[in-house]
């Protein structure tokens, strides 16, 4: 993979996680749900891209995760922690300042 490939793929992770977070903060989210929502807007992501993603979020204590059974499968929810709002919050003011800069 070149390297502007991979600059790129980090970039598009961390606004995967970013979006994650947001979508956390609404209410608990899972896996499938995600990979449909970031799909609406365009972005088709595996659920090996996804689910590590998640996984980082919760190991870094930005989400925490629950099983719950849902038509007789466990699906693992996600929900923001305190944490987690303000990695959130900070995120958007560091995104609402380099957006302008760079789209001015």
């Amino acid at each position: 993979m070149s390297e502007q490939r991979v600059m790129v793929r980090d970039f598009f992770i961390g606004f995967v996680k970013v979006h994650l977070l947001h979508h956390a903060a609404n209410g608990p989210i899972y896996g499938l749900e995600m990979i449909e929502e970031l799909g609406r807007h365009g972005y088709h992501l595996s659920p090996g891209t996804l689910y590590p993603a998640l996984r980082s979020l919760a190991a870094a204590g930005l989400l925490v995760s629950e099983g719950r059974v849902v038509g007789g499968r466990v699906r693992k929810y996600y929900a923001i922690t305190e944490k987690g709002k303000g990695a959130l919050s900070e995120a958007k003011e560091k995104i609402r300042e380099l957006v302008r800069e760079v789209l001015a």
